[in-house]
């Protein structure tokens, strides 16, 4: 008990004193996550509209992969793309591997089908009189998704907070495909694993400490933006 204290209080001294390591760490972390999950959201939400609004042959086989995909382990995909990402694999010519460009792409990976998936389950959700009653009053196929989306912003918004988290509390694809290499790949999650496998676990308590923090604010922020427009 008294490790986990002294990991909580490290951590408030590494915060307050803002430590330049663990604010590097810090700033990393969100840049990557933040523009995996934005991707992601490019990614999914069209996807998911797609697979949610129209019928096409291998719909069903989709939607399967995608369903698949939200449960998809982070090592596996850390394995795949290693592999693909080496210097001798299908991609190594492109050098990503242990670049942060890397972590970006495996936390892309596994954002995109959780956005997908919960996208089009929002959609799939409302009321199916809704999309022909925009369409008889004559709005355009962009029209009509913009007001569904629009309607569905808040299940939405939590496929946003579900792919962020899936990808900040990553660690097992970034560590296989970044590296953790200090001052170009090291994240909290990696940084957390690289402390703890050293017995250095007060300043991975602070490490996990600071996360569990960034997290909560973000999904706050979050939260309250989605429950604001609900009581409007």
């Amino acid at each position: 008990m008294d490790l986990l204290w002294q990991g909580i209080w490290q951590a408030l001294e590494l915060m307050l004193k803002l430590d330049p390591e663990v604010v590097e760490i810090t700033l990393l972390s969100l840049r990557l996550s933040g523009l995996a999950t934005l991707i992601s959201l490019l990614i999914g939400i069209p996807l998911g509209t797609l697979l949610a609004l129209y019928r096409f042959p291998g719909r069903n086989l989709m939607l399967s992969l995608v369903n698949t995909g939200m449960g998809l382990p982070p090592v596996v995909v850390g394995l795949l793309l290693s592999i693909l990402l080496w210097r001798s694999g299908p991609l190594g010519d492109l050098q990503w591997i242990y670049t942060p460009t890397a972590i970006v792409l495996a936390q892309i990976v596994l954002a995109t089908p959780v956005i997908t998936g919960l996208t089009s389950s929002a959609l799939q959700q409302l009321d199916p009189r809704l999309r022909l009653q925009l369409i008889g009053l004559g709005a355009s196929r962009l029209q009509t998704i913009g007001m569904l989306w629009l309607e569905a912003r808040m299940p939405i918004l939590a496929a946003l907070m579900a792919g962020f988290g899936s990808v900040i509390s990553e660690v097992g694809a970034s560590m296989m495909v970044g590296g953790n290499l200090r001052h170009s790949t090291r994240i909290l999650t990696t940084a957390i694993v690289s402390e703890t496998s050293r017995g250095n676990f007060a300043l991975a308590i602070a490490m996990g400490f600071i996360l569990l923090i960034l997290t909560f604010l973000i999904n706050w922020t979050l939260t309250w933006i989605q429950q604001r427009d609900r009581r409007a």
